[in-house]
């Protein structure tokens, strides 16, 4: 599980920041016959960026999801593993939160969505 409280603040803010302005925090529900439940709910918290530097920042002080470069050129960050969503990246945000109203209540939706 990540120690947010081990982030600098200066990096913390800055990557909660560029998230404000860059990110998402994605929900997809797929149709599944072979589940218990007849949906399968997945989770992603994403950036992308053409500078790969600042991505680069994300994955280590999340410490956990994937770096690749599309077709375009244009890299990308990405977390969908549930377990890393739940121990680093909402930790992280909780701590470090945001300034405007539309990706606070994005995040308290995807964090709302994580516990269910």
């Amino acid at each position: 599980m990540l120690d947010a409280a081990k982030i600098p603040h200066r990096i913390g803010h800055y990557l909660a920041g560029f998230t404000d302005g860059e990110g998402s925090f994605n929900v997809s529900f797929r149709k599944r016959g072979d589940y218990a439940m007849p949906w399968k709910v997945s989770l992603c918290f994403n950036v992308s960026q053409r500078d790969k530097v600042i991505l680069t920042l994300f994955k280590r002080h999340l410490r956990c999801g994937t770096l690749r470069q599309r077709q375009d050129g244009v890299w990308y960050y990405e977390v969908n593993n549930f377990a890393a969503i739940v121990e680093n990246v909402i930790p992280f945000f909780e701590r470090f939160g945001f300034l405007s109203a539309k990706k606070q209540r994005d995040f308290r939706k995807f964090k709302e969505l994580a516990a269910l």
